[in-house]
């Protein structure tokens, strides 16, 4: 990877788990109206629909983590907050005509093995009380090694998950240390072993790359590690430093100690070599995946999506968010719940969707936003039909003229499509789509770096 490339298009942007990207999000937002555009989708939607479950309690706190968390080693707070996520998911279901199938179900958090395997099973036991499951539901769910018992591990398949996800992010003693995340090998291997023993047939493990003092032998180690396991599918996440973003914990190192620009790119190209050469092929950004792998066979097919749980083979024209701070797309808005706990209680209690902002998305909206998930998901996108075009589209090509000149992209009839040597800075050519972003006058610093 050529360094004049790196720093010429190392600039913060957006991961584009969603468009609009959230700081660009109207503020003339009602939830009324994005509960209309969640029932117009549902009725448009008979093959089903996804559940996001936000559970956001843990132990101690990682300081790489940027998601919303509440830190405490009191369980009584399991059962309370089990109750209210399906009372939300009662007041979902009351505004639907006939009983919701669910093609796909994911815990994330937090730590969703933070709760005990009894009221797990009660939480997906109530969920499915409501609702019907598609005999094609994919179930998944984030599990912490430490923490991942057996019991959890086999409570939840016997209800049907079959993919498990856990965060290894790195084995370097002085990593862990300064991201607070003590975790052995043995407890990884241990968790991995059981899933598989069991009859999960994804199970993926979650690095990440960047992190505070890690150097080229660390990702080295931890890699080999992770392949003497072989995990169906790996998660190579490029570190996002924000500290500027309220309770996210990232403290306790200096900028100083972060590996950036040629540094930091050189830690993804050494593991993508590694993934590559041990049979993993490459999917979207950042994952890597055997062949068999529903992730890989989605992306190899064209059916890969994208949302704010990352990259799904599931694709579901509305995803509910259940949970604090959780999410819902209906695909013509976005619907994001109170981020604190106490108000999502309160809310609940007063019979109110706990909603505290979103996006209705507009015609131009829709369309920025299949090209970006063309992007993110393919490579490549086609603006040749009339409904995916916009007045903006030549802009768009002068403002990527750049990144034509560098080889990074070439432009096809009706459409571009990025190279080999421009899928690094896919969120960079994503950018260049954003009209929110383009038009905006932001002068502080929102999104992690691109590279």
């Amino acid at each position: 990877m050529c360094t004049s490339l790196i720093q010429k298009y190392n600039v913060p942007g957006p991961r584009y788990t969603s468009y609009p990207t959230v700081p660009y999000w109207e503020n003339t937002f009602s939830a009324a109206q994005y509960l209309e555009t969640v029932k117009h989708s549902f009725t448009e939607s008979p093959e089903g629909i996804s559940i996001y479950i936000h559970l956001p309690f843990c132990e101690s706190m990682c300081t790489f983590c940027g998601c919303n968390k509440r830190i405490t080693k009191n369980h009584a707070v399991e059962d309370p907050y089990i109750r209210a996520v399906l009372t939300e998911w009662k007041m979902y279901c009351r505004l639907f005509e006939t009983k919701p199938i669910i093609r796909e179900l994911h815990l994330g958090g937090g730590t969703p093995t933070f709760f005990s395997a009894k009221n797990l099973e009660d939480l997906i036991n109530g969920i499915f009380s409501y609702a019907k499951k598609s005999a094609s539901c994919e179930m998944s769910f984030e599990g912490h090694p430490n923490n991942t018992t057996q019991l959890h591990l086999k409570k939840l398949y016997d209800l049907g998950f079959t993919r498990v996800s856990f965060g290894v992010q790195d084995y370097s003693a002085k990593v862990q240390r300064a991201i607070h995340r003590i975790q052995p090998f043995e407890n990884v291997q241990q968790v991995t072993v059981w899933a598989r023993e069991m009859g999960y047939t994804s199970i993926g493990h979650d690095l990440v790359f960047g992190l505070p003092f890690q150097q080229n032998e660390d990702i080295t180690d931890t890699i080999q590690k992770t392949l003497s396991l072989m995990p169906d599918r790996i998660s190579f996440y490029s570190y996002a430093h924000v500290p500027w973003i309220k309770g996210n914990g990232q403290r306790g190192f200096a900028d100083a100690d972060i590996p950036k620009d040629d540094a930091k790119r050189k830690l993804y190209e050494t593991g993508r070599s590694i993934f590559e050469k041990n049979g993993y092929k490459e999917v979207g950004m950042d994952h890597f995946a055997l062949t068999g792998d529903t992730l890989l066979t989605s992306s190899e097919t064209g059916r890969l999506h994208r949302n704010f749980m990352g990259y799904t083979a599931t694709k579901t024209q509305l995803m509910i968010g259940l949970g604090v701070s959780a999410i819902g797309d209906s695909w013509y808005g976005f619907g994001q719940n109170v981020k604190n706990l106490e108000d999502y209680y309160q809310m609940l209690e007063w019979d109110q969707f706990p909603i505290a902002k979103g996006h209705i998305l507009t015609t131009e909206d829709l369309k920025v936003r299949t090209h970006i998930l063309n992007l993110m998901c393919r490579f490549e996108t086609c603006w040749e039909d009339d409904a995916f075009y916009f007045n903006e589209v030549p802009d768009i090509l002068i403002a990527l003229r750049e990144m034509i000149s560098d080889g990074l992209i070439e432009v096809t009839a009706g459409g571009l499509r990025i190279t080999e040597k421009g899928k690094p800075f896919v969120r960079n050519v994503c950018m260049a789509f954003d009209l929110r972003l383009r038009r905006s006058n932001q002068d502080t610093m929102l999104f992690s770096m691109t590279v």
